[in-house]
């Protein structure tokens, strides 16, 4: 019996004959002999529907995505209960297609993994469901994966790294500093106290009302800043950067939100327009709220870096900083994090753009490091529950803050 958050309501099963058929539609021969390991990962935790094949070497054997982007840019924002819907309609088709572009039979595969914690609980329910059907027709292992920690591990797949590297998860839904020691050992030294640099980005977009932008009106809301900021004036409106004299590595963006707000509505009153207008000033305001954001990540990704190399947690030369979610695919902050990283001899990875966002290649990837770690590897599915939310590792951003580590100023030319 599966154990469900109440806030999950109806869990989504497939019938037992659709995913018969489903797998039946496969023509291709099972019981070929595969040297490497093979994962199929599969991922609905927010509001991608995605599936991709990955063997042991890196080799992406195929992928598929259904992106919801355009049905939530009509709302303002993503509405749980439509997502899941839309994850039910896609499900099967997404992983359909990265099976048949592989050219894997499915009795092939090594195991399967899903994004089971942390997202949204109705999409998690989708992607666990199906899986947990798939598993029992194949009778294969599953491996249950965080989506963070995939997250962090896909830098592995596309360069060589090695552990321990530091990581900085910047996305619509998260955000946190950790220091990754190996496959499933992270150390948490900070995290949004309240919303993700994405979601703020999402909400004063959508204050500034650029989908009504002519440049801006097919973009996501953290797209449109970056692209109107291109335009404006960073230094036209001064704000400081969140938890200025916090000696911590935690973020917040809750009150540069507000703060933004209040500026726009100021604004409103001296253009004389109304809300639902796009003001004048909208790409000056896009640059200082991209540019505090970038500075506020900037100081706590630098505390970080000085608090791992004065405990020897990272080595003094060369340590690696990895970016990665959504946001670190915003060239302005990627640009700020390497003056950071030039300035304090380390390195910066950050995965392509498409593998910075919500992907199965990257769960997929988190299957086969399991696999290869023997970490995490279930035989037994009875009882496995999705986690709406779940913290990263071991949390020790008390101590960092209790360090108090003073971070020398840095020059933001960019």
């Amino acid at each position: 019996m599966l154990i469900l958050n109440k806030t999950a309501g109806v869990f989504f099963k497939p019938s037992k004959r659709k995913v018969y058929e489903f797998l039946r539609s496969f023509n291709f021969h099972p019981g070929t002999l595969f040297l490497h390991k093979i994962v199929l990962g599969i991922e609905t935790s927010c509001d991608d529907t995605a599936a991709a094949v990955v063997d042991e070497t890196g080799n992406v054997l195929g992928e598929a995505i259904h992106s919801q982007t355009e049905v939530h840019l009509k709302t303002g924002g993503i509405v749980p209960a439509v997502a899941q819907q839309l994850h039910r309609d896609n499900i099967q088709r997404i992983v359909q297609e990265a099976l048949s572009a592989s050219r894997i039979s499915p009795s092939d595969l090594s195991a399967i993994a899903t994004t089971i914690k942390p997202g949204l609980a109705l999409s998690l329910g989708v992607g666990l469901s199906f899986s947990l059907q798939l598993v029992g027709q194949l009778k294969k292992p599953f491996i249950p994966i965080h989506h963070m920690e995939a997250h962090a591990l896909t830098i592995r797949l596309t360069n060589k790294v090695e552990f321990p590297f530091l990581v900085l998860l910047i996305s619509g839904g998260h955000c946190l500093l950790a220091l990754v020691q190996g496959v499933s050992d992270f150390l948490l030294l900070g995290k949004s106290l309240d919303i993700a640099p994405g979601d703020m980005l999402d909400k004063v977009a959508r204050r500034l009302s650029l989908i009504k932008h002519p440049e801006c009106s097919t973009m996501s809301g953290g797209k449109a800043i970056e692209h109107l900021a291109k335009q404006g004036n960073r230094f036209h409106f001064d704000i400081k950067p969140p938890l200025h004299h916090a000696k911590n590595c935690d973020f917040s963006f809750t009150g540069l939100q507000q703060v933004t707000n209040k500026r726009i509505m100021k604004k409103e009153k001296e253009e004389g327009i109304e809300e639902g207008q796009v003001l004048s000033s909208a790409a000056d305001i896009a640059a200082t709220v991209q540019h505090t954001m970038a500075c506020h990540i900037v100081k706590r990704t630098h505390r970080a870096i000085l608090f791992c190399k004065q405990r020897d947690l990272l080595p003094q030369n060369n340590a690696v900083l990895v970016a990665s979610g959504g946001v670190a695919s915003n060239f302005y902050v990627r640009r700020a994090l390497e003056i950071l990283t030039n300035a304090t001899q380390c390195t910066l990875l950050c995965p392509p753009p498409r593998l910075c966002t919500d992907n199965g290649i990257m769960i997929a990837w988190n299957g086969i490091e399991r696999l290869r770690a023997g970490l995490g590897i279930l035989h037994d599915i009875e009882g496995i529950r999705y986690e709406p939310k779940c913290p990263l590792g071991v949390d020790i951003s008390k101590e960092v803050g209790e360090a108090a580590i003073k971070v020398p100023q840095l020059k933001m030319e960019i």
